[in-house]
């Protein structure tokens, strides 16, 4: 199964802040994790972008 590589985006600011690698396969929903944001300074919910 191939990979890929996304962003994950700061929910608050907008700020692309991390990659991931994420398998290329049918899925409905995009992957969310609370990880730190250096500039919002605060643990914050990461969003998977395109």
């Amino acid at each position: 199964m191939k990979t890929k590589k996304s962003a994950l985006a700061c929910s608050v600011c907008g700020s692309r802040n991390y990659t991931k690698s994420v398998s290329e396969g049918k899925k409905s929903e995009r992957l969310e994790l609370r990880k730190f944001c250096k500039h919002c300074n605060q643990y914050t919910l990461h969003r998977e972008t395109k």
